[in-house]
């Protein structure tokens, strides 16, 4: 198993409460990263024999024994976000978008899981526009409200993002975050928000309009069952066991959220993600809330 050390990223949209459920120091994190693996930011290791080092920096000598050698990185990237404030209203690219406007090989799937609910009680899901025409004129005229659609969530529930759906978390909203792709998010509308040296920040309308679908909105689904699957990962939520053993061909991410564990002699913090190999196990007796995601075995 390999223990990672938690990545603190603050935002300008970022709140207080990843610090107070996790422990860790600001009032403004947006993300609290459990598992991150990207080219000058990664998680640093915490046990073992590769203890110190960083997980882009070994994800390239196991990733061949777990049939992910046509990843690059670790596929998935893991974490608690907070918005304190409105997200921007933001579409991902799929597969075929990424390839002509970034010319990489995968677009950007997400989920949400809402440990606390937005304030409004909605986020912004998918399009009011009927048609491309009218898609068109609202974008030219600067109408980007205008086009937005909500969604009802609450305390609990679960969201998958189609890569092409206009989307945006809202203020209020504390999510255990599934990331698999590349980390292009192309923004239509930021509030007028400025960045911290007070310039405006950075909106991507062309790339935004090419990569958006305005026939896709997302679906309130809930762990009736304990796992939802999508094409390429799935989730586990789980409270209350007494273990956990990695019983699949290749390797869990087991995220704590909230409780206490140790694993390897090791304190693992809320907000902390484990890798579990093939046949490990972990006591989770103090757990009260964790997740379990993975890379399915079929879309490889």
């Amino acid at each position: 198993m390999l223990i990672l050390k938690r990545i603190v990223h603050t935002t300008i949209w970022g709140g207080p409460k990843i610090s107070r459920l996790a422990g860790v120091e600001g009032d403004s994190i947006g993300h609290l990263y459990s598992l991150y693996c990207r080219d000058g930011i990664s998680n640093e290791i915490l046990n073992g024999k590769w203890r110190g080092r960083c997980l882009n920096e070994v994800f390239p000598l196991f990733k061949d024994d777990f049939c992910l050698s046509q990843y690059e990185r670790f596929p998935l990237t893991l974490a608690l976000t907070e918005a304190c404030e409105n997200l921007s209203v933001q579409v991902h690219p799929n597969d075929e978008a990424v390839q002509k406007l970034e010319h990489r090989a995968r677009g950007k799937r997400e989920s949400w899981y809402f440990i606390d609910a937005p304030t409004s009680g909605n986020i912004i899901n998918g399009c009011t526009c009927r048609s491309k025409d009218q898609e068109l004129e609202m974008i030219a005229e600067g109408r980007f409200m205008e086009m937005t659609d909500s969604l009802y969530v609450k305390k609990g529930d679960y969201v998958f993002v189609e890569p092409g759906t206009l989307h945006a978390i809202t203020a209020g909203s504390l999510v255990f975050e599934i990331e698999e792709g590349s980390d292009f998010t192309y923004r239509f509308y930021d509030y007028g928000r400025t960045d911290a040296d007070g310039n405006l920040r950075e909106l991507h309308i062309d790339k935004a309009t090419s990569a958006l679908d305005i026939g896709l909105k997302s679906k309130v689904k809930t762990y009736d069952n304990g796992e939802i699957k999508e094409k390429t990962y799935t989730t586990k939520l789980i409270k209350y066991i007494d273990s956990y053993i990695n019983e699949s061909s290749t390797i869990e991410c087991f995220t704590l959220v909230t409780g206490t564990l140790n694993a390897d002699s090791v304190e693992v913090l809320p907000g902390s993600t484990i890798l579990l190999w093939p046949g490990e196990e972990l006591d989770t007796q103090q757990v009260q809330l964790a997740f379990v995601s993975k890379i399915r075995e079929n879309s490889l």
